[in-house]
């Protein structure tokens, strides 16, 4: 099959590569428009590298509906793919190819509709996630289902390691997609809407900890928010980034958000339980060890953070 795939960060990259070592033949990439990043370079997106580097066409247009259909329509696909695209597609554009458009999503659809499913999914304490294809729809995430892969997630698993699986798992997800409806197996199930979730993007501000839920909440939104935003609280007024913690079985008679250090050990009381400390980084330092951070001496019993 012809197909055009739409996508622009690192979790689509593998789906295209896996696409691109099969028989089917990728006749172009649209992604987004080139930006400017650090000191005003202007970079390419992961999608945009790695076609270039393969040598596809690659199309980018700051609004898909109003500046593509006519190369679309010229380019005449079988198949679109989107992956983490970031724009919505109108009907016009749906109607295009022969077998419309089908999408990867990084959730068991129809729960975590959204942009940030990997990452709600973890902060919510789920067990299990997996990938979604899916035939696009204009209301987001809704189309009908070709096909489900399933996972489960890791005890201590961040959102940065689950992305990582997840986007192979789309790989492999999409490459059976499309030998299913080359083959004329293709069957769409509707969504539950009864079912649905739907969650926002993420922003930076939703890495700030709580200090009086649970300790299992607040292991799990550093679980869902490491790498980015990072799940954050303050340290005598400083930025202080906690990127990795574990829920200890230890009880102590503090307050919320009061520290302990016990044998080169640091623990925070929270709401309901205690969290311990493992890797930490303060505003304008480098990420380290909770005991080589308490060499400093900024982490302390009786400290309270945030």
């Amino acid at each position: 099959m012809r197909i055009l795939f739409l996508g622009t960060p690192d979790f689509a990259v593998a789906a295209l590569e896996r696409i691109v070592g099969t028989d089917n033949e990728v006749v172009g990439v649209v992604t987004q428009p080139d930006r400017k990043r650090n000191r005003g370079e202007v970079s390419f997106c992961p999608v945009k590298q790695f076609a270039v580097e393969k040598g596809i066409k690659v199309y980018q247009y700051e609004s898909i509906r109003k500046e593509g259909v006519e190369d679309i329509k010229a380019i005449n696909p079988d198949i679109m793919i989107t992956c983490a695209f970031g724009q919505i597609i109108s009907q016009e554009i749906l109607d295009i190819p022969k077998y419309g458009v089908i999408n990867i999503h990084a959730s068991l659809l129809p729960k975590y509709r959204g942009s940030s499913p990997i990452q709600w999914c973890l902060v919510n304490g789920e067990s299990k996630t997996g990938v979604t294809i899916m035939r696009t729809a204009l209301a987001v995430d809704s189309g009908d289902i070709l096909l489900q892969k399933e996972i489960d997630i890791l005890p201590e698993e961040n959102a940065g390691e689950l992305f990582d699986r997840l986007a192979v798992l789309g790989g492999q997800a999409i490459v059976e997609a499309l030998e299913i409806i080359a083959d004329g197996r293709a069957v769409y199930t509707p969504q539950q809407e009864s079912q649905a979730t739907h969650y926002p993007m993420i922003s930076k501000e939703d890495g700030k900890i709580d200090w009086s839920k649970s300790a299992r909440e607040v292991f799990n939104k550093m679980r869902g928010f490491t790498p980015w935003p990072s799940a954050f609280t303050t340290l005598d007024g400083k930025l202080f980034k906690i990127l990795k913690c574990v829920v200890s079985d230890k009880i102590f008679d503090g307050k919320e958000g009061q520290v302990f250090v016990e044998e080169r050990k640091a623990y925070v009381v929270c709401g309901n339980g205690t969290v311990e400390l493992k890797e930490v980084q303060l505003e304008g330092k480098k990420a380290m060890p909770v005991s080589d951070f308490l060499l400093s001496g900024k982490l302390k019993t009786g400290v309270v953070l945030g």
